[in-house]
């Protein structure tokens, strides 16, 4: 499993009865997981979340707080990032994700070394901009996409924030499918590409997104905005099913047409403080060029 041990600002400090107790910065959050299913005892720092997100039984769910702001920051190695909770119990932040920053930078600070052009790096269903951030931060010029213009916003502010506001980011609200096609007929290409696509979603005009009924497809056409030297492949999946070992097949499949390298997948997971053991939060598959 590859485990994002690298925080000091946001730890997972207990598990118990379907839910997560977090420290974000100086605040407490409870926040529900599936994949909890144990019922541990709680200690009483649960008690003093200032934040409790209750899902309903009708779908959905709502925050309780209890003082906490409603905007807050914490920092990860160089890099900082805005938290606000917001509806689906999300902060505007995967935190487990940093595993994933972590390696990606290094690649791209080890291309940068040989290379006196900047790797060109596209992030498509690019949220908040976690992975944007910190490419961008160790050289790379990155183009973010999302089809939400409020997490583009905030993709913005967290650059900022991170001192990166002149950093070469392109920033655009698009429907991710669709700019890669215009990309493909532009003849545009990148040397790396960053998906992190949601398990189910729907686009402007009413399109379905069902992560495995169409992954297979724009990962064909991601592939083919890959440029004669591509670094990386970085695919993340948060649905359930989609287990490591098809993520992996699903990047032998697609890449090995194009361009020889090397795959790996495994689980992503944080360390819980109060056990020691380690949560799973999804998983992820990444391909490597040959050539660094």
């Amino acid at each position: 499993m590859w485990i994002a041990d690298g925080w000091k600002d946001y730890e997972v400090l207990d598990t118990s009865s379907g839910e997560k107790l977090e420290r974000w910065g100086d605040y407490l959050l409870i926040r529900p997981d599936p994949q909890v299913i144990w019922n541990t005892p709680k200690d009483r720092r649960w008690g003093r979340a200032n934040g409790h997100y209750f899902r309903s039984d009708k779908g959905g769910g709502s925050w309780e707080f209890r003082d906490l702001p409603e905007e807050w920051q914490i920092g990860y190695r160089d890099l900082s990032f805005h938290l606000k909770p917001f509806s689906f119990k999300h902060t505007g932040l995967f935190p487990e994700q940093a595993v994933n920053w972590d390696w990606c930078a290094e690649l791209i600070r080890r291309r940068a070394a040989v290379s006196e052009q900047p790797v060109k790096v596209l992030n498509l269903f690019a949220y908040t901009g976690g992975a944007t951030v910190s490419a961008a931060a160790a050289g790379a010029a990155v183009t973010h996409v999302d089809s939400s213009k409020g997490m583009v916003t905030w993709a913005r502010e967290n650059a900022a924030l991170s001192g990166l506001q002149d950093a070469p980011i392109r920033y655009l609200v698009d429907d991710c499918g669709k700019f890669v096609q215009r990309e493909i007929r532009r003849g545009n290409t990148y040397d790396a590409i960053i998906l992190d696509p949601p398990s189910y979603g729907r686009g402007p005009k009413g399109e379905i997104w069902k992560m495995e009924d169409n992954i297979y497809a724009f990962l064909l056409d991601c592939a083919r905005l890959l440029s004669d030297r591509p670094l990386f492949v970085l695919l993340n999946s948060y649905t359930t099913g989609l287990q490591p070992a098809v993520l992996s097949y699903l990047l032998h499949s697609a890449l090995d047409s194009i361009a020889r390298g090397t795959v790996t997948a495994d689980e992503i997971g944080l360390p819980v403080r109060s056990t020691g053991l380690i949560l799973p939060c999804g998983a992820s598959g990444r391909w490597t060029g040959e050539t660094i």
